[in-house]
């Protein structure tokens, strides 16, 4: 089986582990499209009824962008929302297949048609998601992404470092990290017996004390759906993480890995919290974007996640900085600005929005991680037993 082909049978069942007769919806680039027919191959070997195919092409993007007013692309479209419903009545396997590249195709692009969000669709994916769809995200190595990283197309050196991260170079990728998530399920099991009340981040330019919800939940390693069915939300994953308390976030962080936020690479990220909101942002580059998304909407500049990654994870080991987040964000603790997630709180799933924010939890359209971890970082936890190291200069120490 060549890497393309394991890839593929990783994603779909070690990912979103299809069942048989299951609708699985494939998005991706054009530019993928070599992956996406082994990934359409490989879910129809798992047994799925139909695959369907969402595409999508970075330069018609751009156009769009160019031509198009801010309203216009924040406007909800009636049969996408339709769409939308019934895929998750069906239940459907989701697969994203991420990836950029087109590097700086966006450049020039003013920064609030970027942060544009159709908030009413997103809400509706996110219905689906949060209950009845099983959902993953992979990134395809590309040319683009690899000069991105290398400064040259070089992808076949790219494919070697994402087999590394993603575990492809094992004997059973699928089964490898069956294992690692159930490492991370008892790191998660570790910190809920702890009841801790709050987690602080302490690093070079980093000292973030955040609250944490009365009750929450960790979770680690994958979830599973409304059936039972097991699966990983992001390939790879090597964190544990719940929701915070958005009101109760005092400090400051500094990034250790750049950010890529709609097309554009932000470096140099400097923010600072007062009374759970981002009161201030600076970067070396691209400041305006991270603004532009702040100012979407009041929820966006409160926390959504806290995450905990030490030195061990793949991502961490494969030695370079990914420029994408669905790696980077795995090679050291990260935190989270927007969208909480339900199942952070005992519950979560059955209450109304109105009652999880009363809890603390957040409400945004949209979720932005952004890695504060990496050597020299050290995480406490305060809660009944006292203060705790969990993570010690980037060795989980717990």
């Amino acid at each position: 089986m060549g890497m393309i082909e394991r890839f593929a049978n990783l994603v779909v069942r070690g990912g979103v582990n299809v069942q048989p007769g299951q609708l699985v919806v494939i998005e991706t680039e054009i530019a993928h499209v070599e992956v996406a027919r082994a990934v359409v191959d490989a879910a129809y070997a798992a047994g799925a009824g139909y695959v369907e195919m969402v595409w999508s092409d970075g330069p018609i993007h751009r156009a769009t962008l160019e031509h198009a007013t801010a309203e216009t692309l924040s406007a909800s479209r009636r049969w996408a929302l339709t769409r939308i419903e019934e895929w998750n009545e069906a239940g459907i396997a989701r697969i994203n297949l991420i990836g950029d590249p087109y590097p700086h195709l966006f450049d020039g692009i003013d920064p609030v048609k970027l942060a544009a969000k159709r908030t009413e669709e997103v809400l509706a994916r996110r219905k689906g998601t949060y209950q009845t769809v099983r959902w993953t995200a992979a990134a395809v190595p590309d040319p683009g992404w690899a000069g991105q990283i290398f400064g040259e197309p070089d992808t076949e050196r790219l494919w070697e470092a994402v087999a590394t991260a993603m575990r492809l170079d094992g004997d059973d990728p699928v089964k490898e990290w069956q294992e690692r998530a159930a490492t991370l399920a008892a790191r998660a099991k570790q910190l809920d017996e702890l009841d801790l009340d709050e987690v602080r981040y302490l690093g070079e330019g980093t000292d973030l004390t955040v609250g944490l919800v009365a009750n929450s939940r960790w979770t680690g390693g994958g979830l599973t759906d409304e059936h039972g069915v097991a699966y990983l939300p992001n390939i790879p994953t090597e964190e544990v993480f719940t929701s915070p308390d958005r009101r109760r976030a005092e400090g400051t962080i500094r990034l250790t890995k750049p950010l890529v936020l709609n097309g554009k690479l932000v470096e140099g990220l400097r923010a600072t919290f007062r009374d759970g909101r981002i009161t201030e942002v600076t970067a070396d580059a691209n400041a305006d974007v991270v603004r532009a998304q702040l100012d979407l909407d009041e929820s966006a500049r409160h926390l959504g996640e806290v995450s905990l990654v030490d030195r061990d994870s793949r991502i961490a080991k494969a030695g370079i900085v990914f420029h994408n987040t669905l790696f980077d964000e795995n090679a050291g603790c990260h935190v989270a600005w927007g969208q909480s997630f339900p199942f952070a709180v005992e519950g979560g799933f059955a209450m109304t929005p109105e009652q999880r924010a009363e809890l603390g939890l957040n409400n945004a359209p949209v979720h932005t991680d952004v890695v504060i971890g990496g050597d020299g970082i050290t995480v406490t936890g305060r809660g009944p037993k006292g203060t705790v190291t969990i993570i010690s200069d980037d060795d989980w120490v717990l």
